[in-house]
């Protein structure tokens, strides 16, 4: 009975459409068309007649077509214009035309589909399974299997066949794993609509119902086809295999134009396969250091994880693991970043048009996302250092349902200290560990929910004197539910927490612990809309809840004699709410339009001082104090934040782009170093400290080359920088009671241009990049006692002119590989002093100018050769070795510059933290 009602409404339509055919003969074709291109003979062609045309750019690139025709049908022009060339086409009942090279693609059902036997495998036109219903509650269909590609997937009930649009959406996933693919390309060539799948691995796309093959494509998966029959809304989960075939760096078509195609722009994204090839000081993957090799980023210094991004400070970079904010990214003072690459999936930069869903920080988002873990096998990576070693364990906790990844770093650099010759270092311990755990579990095709949790722990204690220990905390919790097929929504909660404790207990009466903390936790909720395959909406709110200690000094021990002394603690909420469009207007013209808007309050219980009107925060120059209870509000401050993007594709390999950001920064670490250290404090914005406000806007023109691959760009940009937080001539930061008085707001600018060219393919690949960009700052305000520098621009301490990066890895074979790196900047600022003079027979010293004068100019080549197991695809457990130098020349590059007075006399002194190479062997495992 199934089949027989098949046949009739097949018949039905069939006989639908030659009367509409009868009705409306085909167009026929005339005119002269000598050696033209594909693109210009498709354009004479659409503009005779209803007919359109789609092709691949790449494929037709070269072809030159002659025909006349009269009064022809268009089959007859094509047989007679394409017989020469390799290229084939079909057209289908639409009108439109498919231009393919070697053979014609399917426009119709298959010969005797109805005929087969259905759900037979490997049958032409098999059923593999449906997803009869419409809504939320639609199971999603799965197509797994090697017969997967032959088989047919009916999309909806029978009884739902028709015409007009439907919408089909679904998860991508690696077949052997389970892991949801990020950023695959999923399309149909009739018509031309296509989309990306986002961290969820999850796509939507609205087509016309009917037959239709589904292309997959993506970096490090295979290409694949699945045929199916869109009836009505459903949805198709579809998983893919990996493709071993990417040892020979085979390209990627889906992946490759997205630079020039793609509508965000300051946009890094690192795959895990660049982070292994990268050389790191003691053969540790560092995520951090791989970044800081990227264009319009810099290192703040030699041995530090702060990084400065288009000019902008170290604390105005949101850095998010799986949501969850990490303040302190780095272990022993910079020389490790604080994430296990282990356990990562996507690493993301934003430099400028950040999205609208991001807010808190006005220079950059670093988005760090880890893997969901194999939810089909148990499995495990791990790897043994000199320094460190490193563990992670994923598998199944309900198969094909729940999922965890879990790892673990360590090290244990006590030993090597201790074989140093300087009794100082022998008597100093260093070390550090962090775990990381993330639990993944579906309840049903549209409930997933993600749990995530990470701490570390550092340690360092310098000759038995001062010791420091600080700890990150960090935890999310998502769930995300599908609505239906163009919509669905993200409830993410988190929280994170930073502390320190520096303690000095070698001499007994001056034995003290000082400690900071700051913690904050949050709930967001997030939105995506996809109206179809032009237009999509994001929208959605967030709030966070601020709470620091911002210092507590305590005596150690029963001899000391330290005075005990604490400052208040701090809280403050901020709430956002957002929305988003991107719309394609035109095949090459698309917008994206963003606005947010954040409210942020500084709240009691707080004790704020009164200083006169119109004189600034001065020391002992309170009037009064003004006392706020628990919960009232200190400080309100809110605005709007714009976020506005534009693509032109000039053509298939060039684009032009620009965009607008504002964006806004309600907390700042303060610090009277350059680097970044421990003992840096975050300060909440309240009745004297305003919230940073930071406007960029960016241009960028990016071509391809030699078919996607090879990728140059050039962005230029400037950005304003409002109420900076900026420190007077001999502050003091910690324990200050009064932080107003030593504080002053700023105002910066920033600008540059970043060129970049990359090669993504092939035995030799890398990328080599030059920035210029200048950063500088001015404190001018009413009373010439606060100006700093007479009140004009002054470098900041991120302003480093040139910057030059060469990234090159080059495969001599499937087992061996070499990578270099070659990086030089201009040194950063200074303050010199000068001279030293006598005043009231005391002698004081006389300082240049802030920032007036630059530490030497900094580069380093690093080098490392990767030595990979056998490749056999069978095998219980793959290895591999990697030895590296760390700068292989032994440049001294300054950690930092400072001064001593010996005799009387005032010298300065450089400390330079890698004077030498630094070799390293590393040994790593895959089960």
């Amino acid at each position: 009975m199934k089949h027989l009602y098949a046949l009739v409404l097949m018949a039905l339509l069939g006989a639908s459409s030659f009367c509409c055919y009868a009705q409306a003969p085909a167009p026929l074709v005339s005119g002269n068309f000598q050696d033209l291109s594909v693109e210009a003979f498709a354009r004479r062609i659409e503009a005779q007649t209803p007919y359109r045309f789609f092709f691949d750019s790449v494929a037709v690139r070269g072809v030159r077509l002659t025909v006349q025709a009269q009064g022809q049908p268009l089959a007859s022009v094509l047989q007679q214009a394409l017989g020469p060339t390799a290229l084939r086409f079909a057209i289908d009942e639409e009108h439109n035309v498919f231009l393919t090279a070697g053979a014609a693609v399917p426009t119709a059902l298959p010969d005797g589909y109805f005929q087969g036997a259905p759900g037979a495998p490997g049958a032409p036109g098999a059923v593999a399974s449906s997803a009869p219903a419409t809504g939320p509650g639609a199971p999603a269909a799965t197509a797994r299997g090697t017969d997967a590609p032959a088989r047919l997937y009916e999309i909806g009930p029978a009884s739902a066949a028709g015409t007009g649009r439907a919408t089909l959406a679904g998860h991508i996933r690696e077949a052997k794993s389970g892991e949801p693919v990020l950023g695959a390309a999923v399309y149909v060539v009739s018509p031309a609509i296509g989309a990306t799948t986002d961290q969820f691995g999850y796509y939507s796309l609205t087509l016309p119902v009917g037959p239709h093959v589904l292309n997959i494509r993506g970096i490090g998966i295979k290409n694949t086809q699945r045929r199916i029959v869109l009836r009505a809304d459903g949805q198709l989960d579809v998983e893919v295999a990996e493709d071993i075939t990417a040892l020979k760096e085979v390209l990627v078509e889906a992946e490759k134009d997205k630079n020039v195609a793609g509508m965000q722009m300051g946009l890094e994204r690192l795959d895990i396969k660049t982070l292994r090839q990268v050389p790191t000081a003691f053969g540790e993957i560092d995520v951090l250091r791989v970044v800081m090799l990227l264009p319009g980023v810099k290192t703040i210094g030699e041995g530090s994880t702060g990084i400065s991004v288009r000019g902008g400070a170290t604390d105005q970079n949101l850095i998010l693991f799986n949501d969850a904010t990490i303040y302190n990214p780095s272990h022993l003072f910079g020389f490790f970043s604080a994430f296990n690459s282990d356990l990562l999936k996507s690493v993301e930069l934003y430099k400028s048009a950040i999205p609208a869903r991001y807010g808190g920080r006005i220079s950059s988002v670093l988005d760090i996302a880890t893997r969901d873990g194999n939810n089909k096998q148990f499995a495990g990576t791990g790897g043994i250092g000199l320094l460190t070693s490193h563990l992670t364990l994923e598998g199944p906790l309900a198969k094909g349902k729940s999922s965890f990844i879990i790892g673990g770093r360590t090290s244990y650099s006590d030993w090597l200290l201790h074989t140093l010759p300087s009794q100082a270092l022998r008597q100093s311990a260093a070390s550090f560990y962090d775990v990381s755990a993330h639990i993944t579990h579906q309840f049903n095709a549209n409930n997933t929910v993600y749990a995530t949790g990470y701490l570390s722990h550092d340690r360092f204690k310098l000759a038995a004197d001062t010791a420091y220990a600080y700890d990150n905390r960090a935890a999310s919790l998502k769930w995300k539910h599908i609505f239906g097929n163009k919509l669905y929504g993200v409830l993410t909660g988190t929280a994170s927490q930073y502390q320190y404790r520096i303690t000095n207990d070698k001499i007994p009466v001056n034995a003290s612990a000082l400690t900071f903390g700051i913690g904050q936790v949050g709930l967001q909720a997030d939105f995506s809309y996809f109206h179809n395959a032009t237009h999509t909406v994001e929208f959605g709110g967030s709030t966070l809840r601020y709470r620091t200690a911002p210092g507590t000094l305590a005596p150690l021990g029963s001899a000391s004699l330290i005075l005990p002394d604490a400052l208040a603690h701090e809280q403050a909420q901020e709430s956002a709410l957002y929305v988003s469009d991107q719309l394609n207007l035109t095949p090459r013209l698309a917008v994206y339009l963003g606005l947010r808007y954040s409210l942020y309050q500084a709240l009691g219980p707080r004790d704020v001082a009164q200083y006169a009107p119109g004189e600034p925060p001065s020391p002992g120059g309170a009037r009064d104090t003004l006392h706020y209870g628990a919960g009232a509000a200190v400080a309100t401050y809110h605005g709007p934040e714009y976020r506005v993007s534009v693509r032109y594709a000039l053509a298939d390999n060039a684009s032009v782009k620009a965009s607008y950001n504002r964006t806004r920064q309600y907390i700042s670490q303060l610090s009277n170093t350059a680097t970044v250290s421990p003992t840096d404090i975050w300060k909440l914005s309240d009745a004297y400290i305003r919230p940073q406000v930071g406007d960029q806007v960016a241009l960028g023109y990016y071509h391809n080359f030699k078919h996607n691959t090879i990728e140059t760009s050039v962005e230029t940009y400037y950005k304003a920088v409002h109420d900076f937080v900026d420190y007077k001539s001999g502050a003091s930061l910690l324990l200050n009671h009064h932080l107003e008085t030593d504080l002053v707001n700023a105002e910066g600018k920033a600008y540059g241009v970043e060129l970049s060219i990359k090669k993504i393919t092939g035995k030799i690949n890398g990328w080599l990049s030059y920035t210029y960009a200048r950063s500088l700052v001015r404190v001018n305000p009413g009373t010439p006692a606060e100006r700093i520098n007479g009140g004009n621009y002054y470098p900041s301490n991120f302003d480093k002119p040139h910057d030059v990066t060469l990234v090159g890895n080059y495969r001599f074979s499937r087992r061996f590989s070499t990578s270099l790196n070659f990086n030089y900047s201009t040194g950063r600022p200074i303050t010199l002093p000068l001279a030293t003079y006598v005043i009231g027979g005391a002698e004081r010293v006389y300082y240049s100018d802030r920032n007036a004068y630059r530490v030497p100019d900094f580069y380093r080549v690093d080098f490392a050769l990767n030595i990979e197991g056998g490749h056999k695809v069978k095998r219980l457990a793959r290895s591999s070795w990697t030895v590296s130098v760390y700068n292989l020349t032994g440049r001294k590059n300054p950690y930092s510059v400072y001064f001593k007075s010996v005799d009387g006399k005032i010298s300065g002194y450089q400390l330079s933290l890698f004077g030498q190479p630094i070799p390293s062997v590393t040994y790593n495992f895959k089960f």
